[in-house]
């Protein structure tokens, strides 16, 4: 019952969690870079950056929600991660800026995907981290 309780108190975004949230977010975030690398052909690592980005994501949000008492150092490792997503897709304006937009088509997909998905990941752990000071 109380585990109830303490559920209906959290922010929550389409039904879940930050946490959980999360844990979605560096998945498709690691399945992105991997998909894109091998679609591509690349030979190349920074192919693998949404991967990179993605992995800590996953990690310590599954941490969060196994040692809650860390809960809120993780999460914040896990937005910081995300503000990383978010800047590194700012560098899609540098090729639109020089003229060079989707030259390489699968680079400037995935700096789209990181800005638009760090943006809002941002957003949605910012609105969630100031539910959590008013409720408690």
């Amino acid at each position: 019952m109380s585990e109830e309780i303490n559920n209906s108190l959290k922010y929550k975004i389409f039904g879940l969690t930050i946490e959980h949230l999360s844990i979605f977010y560096g998945s498709f975030l690691i399945l992105w870079g991997v998909i894109v690398s091998f679609v591509s052909g690349s030979n190349s690592l920074t192919s693998f950056i949404p991967s990179l980005i993605g992995l800590p994501i996953f990690i310590f949000s599954n941490l969060s929600i196994k040692f809650t008492s860390k809960k809120k150092i993780f999460m914040h490792i896990v937005a910081f991660f995300g503000l990383i997503a978010f800047l590194g897709g700012l560098d899609f304006f540098r090729s639109v800026i020089s003229g060079n937009t989707f030259q390489n088509v699968w680079a400037d997909m995935s700096k789209i995907i990181l800005l638009t998905t760090g943006a809002f990941f941002i957003y949605q752990c910012i609105k969630s981290f100031t539910y959590a000071r008013k409720k408690f």
